[in-house]
């Protein structure tokens, strides 16, 4: 059964959804959701996954600004390597286990630059619809820089809105992802409040600012050459098309590559056999 936990990082709390013993378990698998999703994008994988790995520790994290986790103070965006280091602060109460690190999307970069930097601390990697940190070539810095701080101008100005329901709130994010509503559902749950008779999001506005900066290919390339754990990435068939092209710049022969049935959030289409691919890493450690 699912608990709620919180794990303190400096200024705020990171919140999450576990199961298994922490002390106990010879492995945690460590869940790292996407851009505006949180942990509960994971509890269908992990129900399947406790059904066939019923000793194992699992737990799914919401990232800082998401779900029921901490925002960063006022006036703080979010870069995205910050989360290098707010998920090192996290994973330090893990010592006693092996970890195996599952992202989706955002999760999936945030997971793969981190096993890299820290390649002692994780034992496997699985990416669900993303490989590597995101990266474009140098000359486009100073438009990236120029749209990040204009971006970060008009949200400031942006007044908050709310949906008039919870059905329309599910609604709207089941089109914008292009998913059933059933399955995507948890999510919104997790990610929403009633505020003043209008249902409002849960995560911090700030996470909507454009980046000011994204590594070279060559940084990226580097990046993913320093990872020695195994690993595994999971595309949707009607997942995002460049990241099947992105896998001829990463021809690492330990990292395996699986293409499922289902969209981006692919995981939530198919959370039986993404459990499955889960499990068939661990059997190569």
């Amino acid at each position: 059964m699912l608990r709620s936990t919180s794990y303190p990082i400096a200024g705020g709390q990171l919140a999450a959804l576990e199961t298994g013993d922490l002390q106990t378990a010879e492995f945690s698998v460590v869940f790292l959701h996407g851009w505006m999703d949180n942990a509960a994008s994971f509890i269908s994988v992990m129900a399947e996954l406790q059904q066939v790995w019923p000793t194992a520790h699992l737990c799914a994290v919401d990232l800082p600004g998401h779900g029921l986790s901490s925002h960063k103070a006022d006036n703080h965006f979010y870069p995205f390597h910050h989360y290098i280091d707010d998920i090192y602060q996290f994973l330090a109460h893990f010592s006693p286990n092996r970890r195996i690190l599952v992202g989706h999307s955002l999760g999936a970069l945030i997971a793969s630059c981190y096993s890299a930097a820290f390649p002692d601390q994780v034992v496997g990697l699985v990416q669900i619809e993303g490989l590597a940190p995101l990266s474009e070539a140098p000359e486009l810095s100073v438009e990236r820089l120029r749209r990040g701080v204009l971006s970060r101008q008009r949200l400031r100005r942006k007044p908050e809105r709310g949906y008039r329901s919870f059905d329309q709130a599910v609604e709207r994010r089941a089109e914008a992802n292009q998913i059933a509503a059933p399955l995507i559902t948890p999510v919104v749950e997790r990610g929403i409040a009633q505020v003043d008779g209008q249902w409002r999001w849960r995560h911090d506005s700030a996470l909507k600012g454009e980046s000011l900066y994204r590594m070279s290919p060559e940084h990226a390339e580097a990046i993913m050459a320093q990872i020695r754990c195994v690993q595994r990435v999971i595309l949707g068939k009607r997942g995002y098309p460049h990241l099947k092209e992105d896998r001829r710049i990463y021809p690492d022969d330990r990292l395996e590559m699986f293409t499922i049935s289902g969209g981006h959030h692919c995981h939530l289409e198919q959370p039986g056999l993404v459990a499955e691919l889960i499990l068939g890493l661990v059997n190569k450690i």
